[in-house]
């Protein structure tokens, strides 16, 4: 368990603190890797630490979009300038504690997309105050799963970027995987559904707390542009801190579904395997997935990369 600590913004405190979550991350991914069946409990705890805490305020603080405020209309500076960073987290967990925090809706906004199209994406800018929380949620959360995701997987995780993605693709294309399926999900975080990602959720984690908090955040809703409060049926809205987690969370079952033939004892697990395969005329494949963009590159003919994208539709 976590000790208590002040949470304020010495760079002694910072650094202890950070070491703390380091070490509490460490070994939740540990646990996940040992035992693929785990469901984890007491997770709470973990979330509302004054060491959390302190590190999810310093990785909201510090990111891009620190300036930018919710629908209370705070922004990082103004916590600090205003409220002050230790009384504002002692706030923040006394809710959490106590059951009494409840997200607030996002406040949603409009940015156009690249590439000269005239479509906009929607954007969801959640409070500072559920910002800190979704980036204590996701120190919590992220080890376990990380535990779980496939190699194939690039996109907001971990010491991984789009160049490995890229690599890796070319590394693939150089072994004969020379027909590419190249796809993405349409509208991805806002379609996604509650009800399966909380299953693939509830499949790791035990702590009912952790998930209902989880929940609360998918349900909390939208302030639009012109100031109408639309209701969250689906998906988990871009800008939220959770929600790449989430997302990645959710996607991890396409990730299963096509890679699995190169899981053990699968029909593509091994290279004598693949290379029996090819010798029968039969097509390898092997899909590398960036957030809601993926490609499978086939090791075939071309009307094999067709029937491929056909099975699977």
């Amino acid at each position: 368990m976590l000790q208590d600590a002040p949470p304020n913004g010495s760079a002694s405190v910072l650094a202890a603190a950070g070491t703390r979550v380091a070490e509490m991350q460490a070994k939740l991914h540990r646990w996940a890797a040992a035992d693929p069946g785990r469901r984890f409990d007491d997770l709470f705890n973990f979330v509302h630490d004054p060491a959390t805490l302190t590190i999810a305020f310093g990785r909201v603080a510090g990111n891009q979009g620190a300036h930018t405020p919710g629908v209370d209309g705070l922004t990082a500076a103004d916590v600090a300038e205003i409220i002050g960073v230790s009384g504002f987290l002692d706030d923040l967990r006394a809710q959490l504690k106590a059951g009494t925090f409840t997200p607030l809706p996002v406040r949603e906004r409009k940015i156009p997309k690249p590439g000269g199209s005239g479509k906009v994406r929607k954007l969801g800018i959640p409070t500072i105050a559920d910002r800190v929380v979704q980036a204590a949620l996701k120190l919590v959360l992220e080890p376990i799963f990380e535990a779980d995701f496939l190699p194939v997987s690039y996109g907001f995780r971990p010491r991984r970027r789009a160049h490995d993605a890229v690599a890796e693709i070319q590394r693939y294309g150089t072994k004969g995987y020379r027909w590419v399926l190249d796809a993405d999900i349409e509208a991805c975080f806002d379609t996604i559904s509650h009800r399966a990602l909380m299953d693939r959720v509830r499949a790791r984690v035990k702590d009912k707390r952790v998930l209902a908090l989880v929940k609360a955040f998918l349900k909390a809703g939208v302030l639009t542009e012109t100031g109408e409060r639309q209701d969250s049926f689906t998906g988990t809205p871009q800008g939220g801190i959770l929600s790449p987690l989430l997302a990645n969370i959710a996607l991890s079952v396409l990730d299963e579904h096509v890679h699995g033939p190169w899981l053990t004892g699968g029909a593509m697990s091994s290279p004598r395997r693949r290379s029996w395969r090819r010798a029968k005329g039969r097509p390898n494949w092997r899909i590398v997935r960036y957030a809601d963009d993926f490609v499978i590159l086939v090791h075939g003919t071309r009307d094999d990369a067709l029937g491929i994208a056909r099975r699977d539709r």
